[in-house]
């Protein structure tokens, strides 16, 4: 017909699975053919397929992220359809979420969306209604497939099948069974023999990467190679808690005996055991848990010269309890790669503000801040703001933590520490910033 205004068609073709698509006619071409057929009958209406194909194969529907899709969509936004084609609507998406937003822009940008197999389309309510209920049941059936691999896989565990991730150090894949590597496991007995007699981590850790000594590394069933990585503390407490290596399946907390062999005997595997939890934890009591919440003025501004923050922990020895600022490198390391580990925190804590109080006092320091501040509020009296600066040094021992804290973190941008000391980064007019947060003496401990 003359007057008949012509519909780009686009037909849009998806297959889950990648599995046939290197045949000379695939599911998706089986799809499109039905498309055609069917544009090929709307010629009437003034229906014409677009040569741009928009194929997904090996590819979810149940989210957007497929290459076909997105292009399907930057060309709708575009203008460049008019009708959208598939076989079925679960072919476009299995998402009631997503397939609402595609609804959205279809209406939108005025696109008609047709389904092959199922008639109707987007323009009319009943069309909506039943694309919705037709949705449902695909999104239902979606969820259906997805419990039944979840029971597969539990049911799998149990009966002690590997079900596929990442090997275990001391182990490799053969024919979906784990299979013992003859070197890695090696490593990984000497590792449990190591802690269960000398349960000694950083010592443990320090010998083992000085050897070169990596986390697994494999191949993925699609021949990815993964190379590993020197393992540190955090790499060995997972594996000296894997029951895989006592010859056990896990799933969900529960152990069911493995296909495949165990690694370590069940009295090295119990010592070790012992030792992680006897190491867990640090002697309770009152002392202990007044020492865990002991202030930690320096919280955040410790650094090695490496970039290294250091975070606050303790150690206790009977009824005495010793706060330190652990190196995080240390942790995770085990003392490996930092020059210095840890730090006693009263001593630098100490240090720290002994060399703020003496800012408070410094004349030129305070003078400077007071120009500073009455540049920005002429209310403030010269001679009180001086007295407010100094005052802070002469209150400064009965301050609460909490508030010697805030005028610290005021005052100081970073801390550094190396072998050869401290170098304390001040920040810019933070004496500064500290005259203008307390409007006058009373106020020092409420601002602070």
């Amino acid at each position: 017909m003359l007057g008949e205004r012509k519909r780009r068609c686009a037909i849009y073709t998806r297959k889950s699975t990648e599995e046939g698509l290197d045949q000379a006619f695939n599911s998706l071409d089986a799809q499109r053919d039905a498309c055609e057929a069917f544009i090929a009958s709307q010629k009437s209406e003034g229906w014409a397929m677009l040569r741009d194909r928009y194929d997904d194969g090996g590819y979810s529907g149940g989210n957007m992220d497929r290459a076909g899709l997105q292009q399907l969509l930057e060309d709708i936004r575009e203008g460049l359809v008019d009708v959208i084609v598939v076989y079925k609507i679960d072919r476009l998406s299995r998402s009631l979420v997503d397939f609402a937003n595609l609804v959205a822009l279809f209406d939108e940008q005025q696109v008609t969306f047709v389904s092959v197999t199922q008639a109707f389309n987007t323009t009319t309510s009943m069309g909506r209604l039943t694309l919705n209920i037709l949705l449902s049941f695909a999104q239902f059936e979606r969820e259906l497939a997805g419990e039944r691999v979840r029971d597969k896989i539990a049911a799998s565990r149990q009966r002690g099948i590997w079900m596929g991730g990442v090997p275990p150090l001391g182990y490799d894949v053969r024919d979906r069974k784990l299979v013992p590597n003859p070197q890695e496991s090696l490593i990984v007995q000497e590792i449990f023999s190591r802690f269960a007699a000398a349960p000694s981590m950083a010592t443990l850790i320090r010998d083992l990467r000085s050897r070169g000594v990596t986390s697994k590394a494999w191949t993925t069933v699609k021949g990815k190679t993964r190379l590993g990585k020197l393992i540190d503390k955090g790499y060995v407490y997972k594996l000296l808690n894997n029951p895989v290596y006592l010859g056990l399946a896990a799933h969900k907390g529960q152990h069911y005996p493995g296909e495949h062999p165990a690694l370590v005997d069940q009295d090295t595997w119990d010592q070790v055991q012992a030792h992680l939890k006897g190491g867990r934890h640090l002697t309770k009591g009152a002392g202990a848990d007044r020492a865990s919440r002991a202030p930690t003025l320096l919280r955040g501004l410790l650094f090695s010269e490496e970039g290294r923050s250091f975070t606050p922990s303790y150690t206790s020895n009977g009824t005495r309890h010793y706060r330190y600022y652990v190196n995080t490198a240390s942790i995770k390391l085990g003392r490996i790669g930092c020059e210095v580990q840890r730090v006693p925190a009263g001593e630098i804590e100490l240090t720290v503000t002994e060399q703020v109080r003496l800012i408070l006092k410094s004349p030129e320091v305070v003078a400077e801040a007071v120009r500073v501040v009455r540049q920005q509020r002429e209310d403030i009296d010269e001679a009180e703001a001086i007295q407010l600066l100094t005052s802070i040094d002469t209150v400064w021992e009965t301050l609460f933590p909490a508030e010697q804290a805030s005028v610290i973190r005021t005052l100081i941008e970073r801390i550094t520490i190396s072998s050869d000391g401290l170098e304390l980064e001040w920040k810019d007019q933070g004496v500064a910033r500290l005259l203008n947060a307390h409007r006058n003496p009373d106020a020092t401990r409420e601002a602070a």
